[in-house]
């Protein structure tokens, strides 16, 4: 491969005296859907969070497109790649619009008309199978239709500032919570959105189910005790002989994964 669209080189990230990444190696590149996968707790969402630049590494270097990142994404204006993440929870403001929260940003920072701005959100919603709904609130929305909202604020870009788009997608456990019919149109829209030329060409994803890890991943990682323990193509999560990816796909009690309290 090329060289990696982003790169975390012994990274290493505390919470107090919890120690969740210890001196972490991870690279994702261009055009790759990466799954990460693990037991709770063991930091899969604090990669995202450190990729997306709103959490800082108490050790260790991120690296985006070969340019060292200094501080946390606000402080950093000139990242070569743009980062947008999906949060667990859709991360919604209840008071407002879905055009509104698409269209937060642009509303906030940019100099397009309201109109313009409508335009775009309504395209996005119709990128996500949603058209016609910015004028209802987030409480009259379904979980899933909340996450598909919450996917075109992702991709929600400036025309007049195109370097500021997402190209890279972080997903935090996009299809938690919500029943396998709702699930498999979620995951059937990131690889959707993969696609769209000018959308997305890159996502890292996290999840707990296997039809999310089998259907939007195509290299995958298992994190355990802050660190990268297996990868490979989903094709050997069946083959291979790996202890802690058997225990862990099997769902076993026993197996050297230690099961909490």
């Amino acid at each position: 491969m090329n060289e990696p669209l982003i790169e975390l080189k012994g990274v290493s990230k505390s919470f107090g005296s919890n120690k969740v990444l210890d001196r972490l190696d991870l690279k994702i590149y261009r055009g790759e859907a990466l799954g990460i996968i693990g037991p709770s707790g063991t930091g899969k969402s604090t990669i995202l969070r450190l990729i997306a630049g709103l959490t800082n590494v108490d050790e260790g270097e991120i690296y985006v497109q070969g340019v060292r990142r200094q501080g946390l994404i606000e402080d950093t204006k000139d990242d070569p790649v743009g980062i947008g993440m999906v949060f667990q929870q859709a991360a919604l403001f209840d008071s407002l619009t879905v055009e509104e929260n698409i269209g937060f940003l642009l509303y906030q920072h940019s100099q397009l008309s309201p109109e313009r701005i409508r335009q775009l959100v309504n395209k996005k919603l119709e990128m996500v199978g949603l058209p016609g709904i910015g004028n209802l609130y987030p409480a009259e929305l379904s979980g899933g239709m909340r996450k598909r909202v919450s996917f075109a604020r992702a991709i929600m870009s400036n025309p007049d500032a195109p370097k500021e788009g997402a190209e890279v997608l972080l997903y935090d456990e996009p299809t938690a919570g919500l029943d396998p019919i709702a699930s498999t149109v979620i995951e059937d829209l990131i690889r959707d959105l993969q696609s769209m030329q000018g959308v997305c060409s890159t996502y890292a994803i996290v999840t707990h189910q296997e039809s999310t890890i089998r259907r939007t991943a195509d290299r995958i990682i298992f994190l355990y005790q802050g660190k990268v323990q297996w990868q490979g193509s989903v094709s050997e999560i069946d083959t291979t002989d790996h202890p802690y990816m058997k225990q862990f796909m099997s769902g076993n009690i026993d197996g050297p994964i230690q099961v909490a309290g």
